[in-house]
């Protein structure tokens, strides 16, 4: 692999002014836009579900009435889904990194990959707009009937989900192309990393699955608009065929969500552990088979709408067997760690925390995908429990290993380390007691999306609560030290490569320069090869 040029300028220095980034071209400029504003709606959308579960801290009403719950409640859900979970990992650190990890000096498609992001921002404000006005309260998933006859700014919240997607399709595109057509001579695709195996696979969900939740909220606002009866009963239309053409994306977009913080611990347990990544091959090819089977699972979420009993048992095996990947990759991270010389950096604690969590997530999943028992737990907080482990616990957790990880490379900047694990604690303790107690009270029965429940539930609700604010205390401690860090954080030396890892985007000046590489790299070893030294 070649070395910088003499002369080094970082992409932050190359050009300056507010307008040389909003017409930049550059792939690592736009990771950053994309980051910056998916984490402002990350913000607003934690304050909307510390406020929902402050209310939902005892019974009756506590700060809000019914309907200004609905409204928050739904704005927490589609800020979270639409504006950051989906977008964040992909959009952001995927333009960052996967041009530089494949020895490329930008993605196949710079300005496509500018109007992208102006794509996601015409989009996100049409759903902003809705909430300054009179606001929506169909919660994320917008289930008609009721979402044709809400009085509420439906329409405008799936223009904006229906804008959006043209963002997400257009993205995916280019990452394909890039992968395919860009890669640096000797950059096989067994060579490549695996969080670009992961970005990979992430595009093609995206390109085949995005469209269906375009025309479903096309179909909901022509419905609404001109009465064309797609959805509504009294208009001849079926509302189960919305769950059907909902579901139909939603569930591989799970995988959007979660694909790319797998790739992202892929990238972190081999460096913390200093071993080579055990089954690459394996973990490789389970990211694309995790996203060809999640097109045939979406019938799960079902289960209690009339399916036909074959339909449901056929969806209740598939949704079983999409856990085999899925676990491939849990026993490989876990193998690659054994007798491993594991250092417990930041970002290695927000990877077991990954392992912990998103575990959790996938096995409770396993319960839901059993008829019998989803019949007990449909509509309850047990679900609301599983969700947020798997998006929450694990693409949050993922995403937050990458940024502690990659921070010092993106901004040359390192963050306090101390700083670092006790915002962790925090978040992990926080997160813990906010929904592990879920489980209990949807077990229980305790339905979910509902504004009120009945006194045996509140000693559960309480801990919940308490647990949101030790969430929100570590991430606000985060946002801290790393706003901090920009400004007054130790720089590091401009070939540092602090965590000593060895895929192409350490062998660069931190943060790296305008075009990532003066000369082309020539790629000759594999990306993770680690003796036994100690970091």
């Amino acid at each position: 692999m070649s070395s910088h040029a003499t002369t080094y300028v970082s992409f932050l220095e190359a050009e300056k002014g507010f307008k040389s980034w909003l017409t930049t071209l550059d792939h690592k400029r736009i990771g950053l836009m994309y980051m910056a504003t998916s984490m402002i709606f990350f913000m607003i959308g934690g304050i909307f579900a510390t406020l929902v579960r402050l209310e939902l801290m005892f019974p009756g009403q506590t700060i809000m009435s019914a309907g200004t719950y609905n409204k928050f409640f739904t704005y927490h859900g589609a800020i979270m889904i639409f504006m950051f979970i989906i977008p964040i990992i992909p959009a952001a650190l995927g333009n960052f990194f996967l041009p530089i990890m494949i020895g490329a000096k930008d993605v196949a498609f710079p300005r496509l990959n500018l109007a992208s992001y102006y794509i996601f921002i015409a989009g996100a404000s049409f759903a902003v707009l809705a909430l300054m006005l009179k606001g929506a309260d169909t919660g994320w998933t917008f289930y008609t009937p009721y979402s044709i006859r809400s009085g509420t700014s439906v329409v405008l919240v799936a223009l904006g989900v229906f804008i959006m997607g043209f963002s997400g399709i257009l993205t995916g595109l280019n990452f394909m192309t890039t992968v395919h057509k860009l890669r640096a001579p000797g950059m096989t695709f067994h060579r490549m990393p695996l969080f670009v195996w992961a970005i990979y696979a992430t595009a093609i969900i995206q390109v085949l699955a995005t469209p269906v939740i375009g025309i479903t909220t096309l179909l909901l606002i022509m419905e609404r608009v001109l009465g064309i009866g797609f959805f509504d009963p009294a208009l001849g239309g079926d509302p189960v065929l919305f769950q059907h053409f909902f579901w139909f994306y939603s569930h591989p977009a799970v995988y959007i969500m979660i694909l790319p913080a797998m790739g992202i611990i892929s990238e972190v347990i081999p460096v913390f552990s200093r071993k080579h990544i055990f089954g690459y091959h394996a973990i490789a090819y389970s990211s694309l088979a995790i996203a060809f089977i999640s097109f045939v699972v979406w019938g799960h979420h079902m289960f209690v709408s009339s399916q036909s009993d074959l339909a449901n048992m056929l969806f209740s095996f598939l949704t079983m067997f999409v856990a085999v990947p899925t676990a491939i990759k849990v026993f490989n991270w876990t193998a690659t760690m054994y007798k491993g010389s594991i250092s417990l950096k930041t970002p290695m604690l927000y990877a077991l925390s990954f392992l912990f969590m998103f575990t959790i997530g996938g096995l409770t999943g396993l319960f839901l995908a059993a008829l019998s028992v989803d019949v007990h737990l449909h509509d309850t907080y047990f679900v609301v429990a599983h969700f947020h482990y798997v998006m929450m616990g694990g693409t949050v957790m993922g995403l937050l290993a990458g940024l502690h990880y990659w921070w010092p490379k993106m901004f040359g900047k390192m963050y306090p380390e101390i700083a670092g694990k006790i915002s962790w604690a925090l978040i992990f303790i926080g997160f813990n007691l906010t929904f592990l107690t879920q489980f209990f009270v949807g077990y229980l029965g305790m339905p979910r999306r509902y504004y009120d429940y009945p006194v045996q539930y509140t000693s559960w609700n309480i801990a919940s609560t308490i647990g949101s604010w030790f969430l929100f205390a570590g991430f606000l401690l985060m946002l801290i030290y790393f706003v901090k860090s920009l400004f007054f954080g130790k720089r590091v030396a401009e070939a540092a490569n602090p965590w000593g890892g060895k895929t192409l985007e350490w062998q660069i000046p931190s943060p790296p320069p305008m075009h990532n590489f003066a000369e082309t790299p020539h790629v000759t070893g594999r990306p993770y090869e680690y003796g036994v030294a100690k970091l």
